[in-house]
């Protein structure tokens, strides 16, 4: 199938990029870094049960944003009304492709 090998060449591009660019630092206002901080403390540990390919999409958005919530509470650094932060490039991807 054509998009296996779509997939496959992706991917590479992907080792390519993370090579190169594992980490970008951006800048956070504080609400919307201290939304993702509450993500990450939030408890769900219920599991998801049976769910639809949109609710998939949007619990897996959900763990992207509690990643990111992690790396701000453990290495941010705060200045005035933004955080500073390190980011894995995957992680910054995420919620690039998260925008409507």
């Amino acid at each position: 199938m054509r998009y296996r090998e779509d997939a496959k060449v992706l991917a590479a591009i992907g080792e390519c990029i993370q090579a190169q660019a594992g980490r970008v630092t951006v800048r956070l206002p504080r609400t919307v870094a201290e939304a993702a901080v509450a993500a990450w403390e939030r408890d769900d540990s219920a599991g998801p049960g049976e769910e639809s390919r949109e609710e998939y999409a949007l619990r897996d958005q959900a763990a992207e944003l509690a990643l990111i919530g992690l790396a701000v509470s453990e290495r941010g650094r705060w200045e005035g009304e933004e955080v500073v932060i390190v980011l894995d490039v995957a992680s910054a991807g995420a919620a690039v492709r998260a925008m409507p």
